[in-house]
């Protein structure tokens, strides 16, 4: 628990906000970002449609999704799940959102209205994609380049207990403390299930979903990286238009499968906002994230002046705290749920 990945996100940027600062002085604004991926809200900072986001990248390569107005009744729901070809279980998730907030396995319709109340907002339901595997893809490409560049993978080991026969879901979560710092969390998600005892070795999966806020576990696999994987990764990225800086998330079967373009699903694309995730591998020192941190801001830099010259404007001033205030008063409504 004493691992850096714990600490605040202000102890974590605090010491090295002077480089933001510096490259936001050689832009002369503080929200450059804005520009790195024109076609994202912000840049894909925050605030940003994910519906939008997955417009925009070929259907072939995400799971099937369908956005839930506020405005939409029961029936147009569930109309809108048939015609979409969706069954329960599925995912929901708010369209904006963020660090997995508020996502959701829905098995029902009891559920599903009990979401959607509890949500208050715009909402996305998609196919619930079975890979076995989640990796977070960190991808960058500067403007005019024909290829695009990985500067870092990540594995995503979700939060997930190992039966001994004997004791408890509960007793066993609570003696491991990645799961015990959830355990409130966890107690609202599965109630009574909780209280099952496993057989030994069976492996119940907690939360299967590959955020870093859920209690996922991230492994640093950057060394995997091949030829074949970038060459698939930057075909994908290059048909997303205006896409140049960002992390994907992607469910998939094997690394061989996926690094010829088989058995995979990009579940989420993130833009300016995307953290290089494979820092948060426990490996890694805090002194390591700020490097690379600080690798990816100078990227962020680069690319972003660049699509300014070609015409697109920084985000102004006014419009910059606007987001940032809209985005924590969202955060905190999310969290909550």
């Amino acid at each position: 628990m004493l691992h850096w990945e714990y600490w605040p996100m202000w102890m974590i940027y605090g010491p090295i906000i002077p480089v933001w600062l510096y490259y936001a002085l050689r832009t002369r604004s503080l929200f450059f970002f804005n520009t790195s991926n024109p076609t994202f809200k912000n840049g894909g900072m925050a605030m940003e449609s994910k519906k939008d986001i997955y417009n925009l990248i070929p259907e072939q390569f995400i799971p099937r999704t369908i956005l839930v107005e506020t405005s939409d009744h029961s029936r147009a729901v569930l109309n809108k799940i048939s015609r979409a070809g969706i069954r329960f279980p599925f995912i929901a998730k708010p369209d904006i959102g963020m660090k997995a907030f508020a996502v959701a396995v829905i098995h029902n319709e009891e559920e599903l209205w009990e979401y959607a109340s509890k949500l208050e907002g715009p909402y996305l339901i998609q196919h619930l994609i079975k890979y076995p595997k989640e990796i977070g893809i960190f991808y960058y490409r500067f403007p005019k380049e024909e290829k695009g560049h990985i500067s870092g993978m990540v594995e995503k080991e979700f939060l997930t207990v190992t039966g001994d026969g004997v004791n408890s879901i509960r007793t066993i979560v609570q003696n491991e403390s990645r799961g015990a710092m959830r355990m409130k969390a966890l107690q609202k998600l599965h109630g009574d299930r909780l209280d099952a005892v496993l057989m030994l070795g069976e492996k119940f999966i907690l939360v299967p979903y590959g955020s870093h806020t859920r209690g996922a576990r991230f492994f640093d696999v950057t060394n995997e990286l091949n030829e074949n994987l970038l060459q698939t990764i930057d075909k994908i990225c290059r048909k997303v238009p205006g896409f140049y800086y960002g992390r994907l998330d992607v469910r998939y079967n094997t690394m061989e499968e996926l690094s010829v373009g088989k058995n995979f699903s990009i579940i989420e694309i993130n833009g300016a906002g995307s953290e290089p995730t494979h820092i948060y591998d426990t490996r890694h020192s805090i002194f390591y994230a700020w490097r690379e941190i600080i690798r990816h801001w100078k990227i962020l830099f680069r690319i972003s002046k660049l699509n300014n010259a070609r015409g697109y404007s920084y985000l102004s001033f006014a419009a910059g705290w606007k987001m940032i205030f809209e985005n924590n008063r969202l955060e905190e409504r999310l969290k909550s749920i």
